[in-house]
C-alpha cells in the first residue's frame, strides 16, 4: 500500500514539474536543427573534410585504450609482478604499434 502511495506521489510530482517547465513562447532559432555550424537550409552535398572524422575516430580508439589501462592498476595487487609487467608491456606495445601505423599511413598529418 505504501509503495503505491509513493508511486502516485512521484508521478504527481513529475507531471507537475513537466507542466511548470513548459515554455510559453517558441523561439525560431532554438527550435531549428543545428548541424555542425552549417546552414541546414542549404545543399546537403557540401564537401566535408574527412580529416576531422578520422581524428575523432582515432581519439575515441585511444580514449578507449586508456580506459582499458586503468584496471591494470587494480590488477597489480592480485597478480604477481612478472605477469603484470608482461601484460602491461604487451598492451602498451600494441597501443604504440597502432599509433605508429596511423602515423605511417598519414592519418595524423594535417597538411596535404
Amino acid at each position: 500500500m505504501i509503495s503505491l502511495l509513493i508511486f502516485a506521489l512521484s508521478l504527481f510530482v513529475m507531471m507537475l514539474a513537466n507542466i511548470i517547465s513548459k515554455k510559453t513562447f517558441i523561439d525560431r532559432e532554438k527550435s531549428s536543427p543545428f548541424e555542425c555550424g552549417f546552414d541546414p537550409k542549404s545543399s546537403a552535398r557540401i564537401p566535408f573534410s574527412l580529416q576531422f572524422f578520422l581524428i575523432a575516430v582515432i581519439f575515441l580508439i585511444f580514449d578507449v585504450e586508456i580506459t582499458l589501462l586503468l584496471p591494470l592498476i587494480v590488477s597489480m595487487k592480485i597478480t604477481n609482478i612478472l605477469s603484470f609487467i608482461l601484460i602491461t608491456t604487451v598492451f602498451l606495445i600494441i597501443l604504440l604499434l597502432g599509433l605508429y601505423h596511423e602515423w605511417k599511413q598519414g592519418a595524423l598529418n594535417w597538411a596535404y
